[in-house]
């Protein structure tokens, strides 16, 4: 799975801590546990730090110019050292690996990395989950490649299906109607396929009954977020955000719906049915109803650094055991300590009113 990486330069400088040398490693069930007991479940990979959108929420234009100092490739992880990390963790207890970016089907070979992840299996013998978070502009040109490697799953981003409002959100004047023909193409490829729309306070409520209209009927799941201070450059405002509860009642108003229980312990969505049949959608409330309680994801950068929160300042530099020859089990140490200490609750503190006024990593360089 030898992958060719072109050299470039001028990273742009990211803080890292030091990996813990000494300290616990806490365990339950077959996972490795934090300070408030919850589980590690869950690695977001972020394979690239590019993107070929400039959405409002994630990536401004005045904050991420062109050209934009991307991180050069040599300092991207290789595919295998992700494979390694990916080896280390599903045999401690990870049971999920969604890969996301920057968008990530711009890494090219990402059909090799699926394949290879595909093979993984839990210490007692199960699949794990994959999936991919993509703004789906490219995707016909990466799907059959992608469902032959074994990706089964996708998330895809689309913010209104109203051309104004949508091509104002990714801001480089990609149309929602391109983004619609590579949904349809992943559903009836055979792919279980979510659609994510940040919501934001007067720019695009007016198109959540519009895109639940759309999906009914379809299998295809809607789920809609609260727009969140997630990174510095997006110029967040709690008065932006929309909340969930309001979204509900939007729908709600429209066709009766009622809530449905989670699909397994730690799920971001709150998920609703409608009681006519026509599906369910979701809606992630992570400002008005923190879930850091269950929260069991970690989240590995393009670079090699663990961070433990989406809302966190610093992550855990792994990129440098890994080309320093460390062993798995120096690894597999070094991980399970850091997650072990882990406290890590900033919704919670957001919502009381105690969250830390600090800088925060931006969503497009760890995923959302």
């Amino acid at each position: 799975m030898a992958e060719v990486i072109p050299i470039a330069t001028n990273p742009a400088p990211v803080r890292s801590l030091p990996v813990p040398q000494t300290g616990a490693v806490r365990r339950s069930v077959g996972h490795w546990t934090d300070t408030r007991g919850r589980p590690l479940r869950d690695l977001r990979i972020s394979v690239t730090d590019h993107c070929n959108f400039r959405c409002r929420y994630c990536m401004p234009k005045e904050k991420f110019s062109n050209p934009h100092a991307f991180l050069a490739h040599t300092e991207l992880l290789t595919f295998e050292e992700i494979l390694r990390i990916a080896r280390i963790v599903v045999a401690n207890g990870v049971e999920k690996l969604r890969l996301t970016g920057g968008e990530p089907l711009l890494r090219k070979g990402l059909e090799e990395l699926v394949a290879e992840l595909r093979r993984l299996r839990t210490p007692d013998g199960r699949d794990i989950d994959i999936a991919l978070t993509t703004n789906a502009s490219i995707l016909h040109k990466k799907a059959q490649a992608l469902r032959d490697a074994g990706l089964d799953r996708v998330t895809i981003s689309l913010d209104a299906l109203d051309e104004g409002i949508f091509q104002s959100f990714n801001d480089v004047g990609f149309p929602a109607a391109k983004v619609l023909d590579n949904i349809r193409l992943a559903a009836d490829m055979g792919f279980r396929v979510k659609i994510n729309t940040v919501v934001k306070r007067g720019v695009n409520e007016s198109e959540i009954v519009r895109i639940c209209e759309h999906f009914r009927h379809t299998g295809i799941i809607p789920r809609f977020i609260e727009y969140m201070d997630v990174g510095t450059s997006n110029g967040w405002r709690m008065t932006d955000v929309v909340p969930s509860a309001e979204v509900v009642g939007m729908i709600r108003a429209k066709w009766p719906v009622e809530p449905v229980g989670a699909n397994y312990p730690g799920e971001t969505a709150s998920r609703w049915r409608y009681l006519d049949g026509a599906g369910e959608f979701g809606c992630i409330s992570s400002v008005t109803q923190a879930f850091c309680g269950e929260c069991s994801r970690a989240r590995l950068s393009m670079d090699g650094r663990l961070y433990l929160c989406l809302f966190a300042t610093e992550g855990y530099d792994i990129r440098t055991m890994l080309r320093g020859g460390a062993t798995d089990f120096e690894i597999e140490q070094a991980l399970g300590r850091i997650w072990s200490a882990r406290d890590n609750h900033y919704s919670e503190l957001r919502s009381l009113g105690l969250a830390p006024e600090r800088a925060k990593i931006e969503m497009s360089y760890i995923g959302g």
